[in-house]
C-alpha cells in the first residue's frame, strides 16, 4: 500500500526488452512454492512470503517447448523494501511500482495482465490481505504391524524423517508463524524440521489426534476456531482420517460453501499439504483460494 493505495511490482527486462512480472524455473529438487519464493528474491532482492495463488498459464516459447508458469499474490512488508538487494542486472534493468490499472496495461503479455486483472478482482472484494492455515499429514510413519507399543508413540520412519526435511522450504513459502499438531510422536517429528527451520514453537495437543477423533472426544472446532480468530498463518498437522474434517472445519468457520468437495482437500498423502487462503480484512468470506501441495 502506497498513500492508500495498492501498487505492483513489474520488472524491465533488458535480455527481452519487455515489462513482465516475476517468474524463473524450477531448480532440481524444487517444490512450485520455494521456486516463486527463490525467483522473486533473485529477480528483485525482495524476499516475500506467497498469498493467495491467482492461476496458471501456458505458451509456447521460440524454441518450440511449452512453458507452464504458476502465479501467486506477495505482500512485500516494509522490512522487505528496507532490507532489499536488488541492483540492476542483464536480467532484470530495473523495478517499477505501479497503480494496478497502470501495470495491466504497461506489461508487455496479455497472461501476465489477465493475472493482475485477477488479483484486481479480489481487491475489489476487499480482499487485499490474506493469511493461510496450512494443513499438514505426517510424514511416513512406521506401520502398527511393526511397532510394539501405544499408537500415539509410532514414529517415523527414515523414509518419514526426510520427508520431514524435504517440505520444509514449501511450508516456509507461505511463512507460517504458528505449529499447531497432533500430540502424537509422528505428527511432532513431522512438524520438527519446520519448527526449528523457523525458530517457532510447537504445541501439540491431543484434541487433533487420530485417536481422540476416532474416540469421539476431539476438539477440532475450538482448534480451527482459534486459528481462524487469530488471522494469523499457521500450520495444523494431523492424521489421514481426522485432516479432511479439518478442512471442513475451516470452511464452516468463515462461511464457506461446498462443504463436501472442500473437505476432499483434506484426502492428502503422506507429508502432503493443503494451503487454505482466508482474508485478513473479511475473515467470514469463505475460503479465499486453496492449493495443494505433495512431495
Amino acid at each position: 500500500m502506497v498513500d492508500g493505495g495498492i501498487r505492483v511490482l513489474v520488472i524491465n527486462r533488458s535480455r527481452h526488452n519487455d515489462v513482465s512480472l516475476p517468474k524463473g524455473k524450477l531448480d532440481p529438487g524444487e517444490t512450485l512454492p520455494q521456486t516463486a519464493v527463490r525467483e522473486i528474491k533473485e529477480e528483485t532482492g525482495l524476499a516475500v512470503s506467497l498469498g493467495v495463488p491467482l492461476g496458471i498459464t501456458n505458451y509456447v516459447m521460440p524454441n518450440g517447448r511449452e512453458k507452464v508458469v504458476h502465479y501467486w499474490a506477495a505482500e512485500v512488508s516494509e522490512e522487505a523494501m528496507a532490507s532489499s538487494t536488488f541492483a540492476p542486472s542483464e536480467e532484470v534493468q530495473s523495478l517499477e511500482w505501479l497503480p494496478i490499472h497502470k501495470a495491466v496495461t504497461s506489461l508487455t503479455y496479455e497472461r501476465d495482465a489477465q493475472m493482475l486483472e485477477r488479483f484486481e478482482a479480489l481487491t475489489k472484494e476487499g480482499i487485499t490481505s490474506t493469511f493461510a492455515i496450512i494443513a499438514l499429514r505426517h510424514a511416513k510413519a512406521t506401520p502398527p504391524y511393526e511397532f510394539d507399543g501405544p499408537d500415539f508413540e509410532r514414529p517415523l520412519t527414515q523414509r518419514g524423517r526426510n520427508e520431514a526435511q524435504l517440505i520444509v522450504p514449501s511450508l516456509a513459502a507461505f511463512a507460517p508463524a504458528v505449529i499447531r499438531t497432533s500430540n502424537a510422536l509422528r505428527c511432532r517429528e513431522t512438524v520438527a524440521p519446520i519448527a526449528a527451520a523457523l525458530r517457532l514453537k510447537t504445541k501439540a495437543t491431543a484434541a487433533l489426534s487420530q485417536d481422540a477423533f476416532e474416540e469421539g472426544t476431539s476438539d477440532i472446532r475450538r482448534v480451527v476456531g482459534n486459528r481462524v480468530r487469530k488471522r494469523v498463518s499457521a500450520i495444523i498437522c494431523s492424521h489421514g482420517p481426522v485432516l479432511p474434517e479439518i478442512v471442513r472445519e475451516i470452511a464452516l468457520a468463515t462461511g464457506s460453501t461446498r462443504l463436501t468437495s472442500i473437505s476432499r482437500a483434506g484426502d492428502l498423502p503422506v507429508a502432503g499439504f493443503t494451503v487454505l487462503h482466508l482474508s485478513k480484512d473479511l475473515p467470514g468470506s469463505g475460503i479465499i483460494a486453496l492449493e495443494t501441495h505433495s512431495l
